[in-house]
């Protein structure tokens, strides 16, 4: 028997809600289903998360799905829905969905992925925006070709509103329009925060169908603040193939899969999954060993969204302000990106499911 999302419903519809007595799935308690190989991810709403008799029901619901998927690693992730507790509101309504790119550890082109992705979304034709959250590195302004570049403000209802620096047809705003290339940025989280509080409240965003977010690596002070200011739609990962990135990656996934913070994982994107050079297109030295980001995917619960090489096209890219997803002499790069791009949208729909 196969194990999808219409049999494991059918499954959890036979569970019953101690408190009001209905089965988990009618009573509209069964949220973000996602299945993985064997592994089953999904979100489990409840009045509040001291709710007498929760751990009762984790293990009926583990148990129902093992006795019919006796394999099946079966991950329940509870969520109060309460006043306290519920769905951050959004201060930017008109973005339909916010997107973090995430890494565990800096220098796996986790900026080039973000950019990337949002010229493949646009190309599938969304409306893309890009925020820069990486405030210490901030790299945006040069992958769009926008070094020196300063945004201009307007007068909106009696405030202030930053109007977003364009390129590509992408709106993007970043610290790095504000501050000289050479500055250091030195800020305590507090201030940290106050300036992702402004990026997302006053900045004249447009209609956007998704808004991209370019976090810093590793688990702080940013990315607390962007879950606790924006209802985050999912989190893409991106990570290298060897172990030592692979194990700080481990470490931010489990950070969104905080029962406090509990944001969707939409995929993992393996970059510079192995080398290709120019004159040898077909071939693939694994430089930092095969395979590593998508066993990593499915070890936690996820999915593989692309895999990227190295290839000195995207570099050159990046450093020049004409992204991969750009670039018609490289077809082959531009697909791997557009690869992520599809398999995002298809994630960010099945969270409706």
């Amino acid at each position: 028997m196969i194990m999808d999302k219409e049999k494991i419903l059918s499954i959890l519809s036979q569970v019953r809600d101690p408190q009001s007595g209905r089965d988990l799935v009618s009573a509209g308690m069964v949220e973000k289903l996602e299945i993985a190989g064997d592994n089953v991810n999904f979100q489990l709403v409840i009045p509040n998360l001291q709710m007498p008799g929760k751990a009762e029901l984790n293990f009926a619901c583990i148990g129902a799905i093992n006795d019919v998927f006796p394999k099946a690693q079966v991950n329940v992730h509870f969520m109060a829905r309460s006043a306290e507790s519920s769905h951050t509101p959004n201060p930017i309504s008109n973005i339909k969905h916010i997107i973090a790119v995430a890494s565990g550890k800096g220098g796996v082109g986790k900026s080039t992925v973000a950019v990337n992705l949002a010229l493949g979304l646009q190309k599938s034709g969304a409306k893309v925006g890009i925020l820069d959250a990486d405030i210490y590195g901030p790299s945006i302004p040069t992958m769009f070709g926008l070094q020196g570049s300063r945004p201009k403000v307007r007068d909106v209802n009696g405030m202030t509103k930053i109007i977003p620096l364009e390129s590509y047809e992408v709106p993007t705003i970043s610290i790095g329009y504000i501050i000289e290339p050479e500055q250091a940025v030195v800020l305590r989280g507090p201030r940290l925060a106050a300036i992702i509080k402004q990026f997302v409240s006053d900045v004249l965003w447009p209609e956007l169908d998704f808004l991209i977010v370019d976090l810093p690596p590793g688990t702080g002070d940013v990315q607390l603040t962007l879950v606790q200011t924006v209802p985050l739609t999912g989190v893409v990962m991106v990570t290298t193939p060897q172990d030592v990135a692979l194990a700080d990656a481990l470490k931010a996934i489990n950070m969104f899969k905080m029962e406090a913070i509990n944001i969707p994982i939409l995929g993992v994107v393996e970059n510079m999954a192995w080398f290709t050079p120019a004159e040898l297109p077909e071939n693939k030295y694994y430089i930092f060993g095969e395979g590593g980001g998508k066993r990593f995917a499915h070890e936690n619960g996820s999915v593989l969204l692309g895999q990227i090489p190295i290839v000195q096209s995207i570099r050159e890219g990046g450093d020049s302000g004409k992204p991969a997803v750009t670039q018609d002499n490289v077809p082959q790069v531009a697909e791997a990106f557009m690869e992520v791009a599809r398999n995002t949208l298809k994630q960010v729909e099945a969270l409706k499911v």
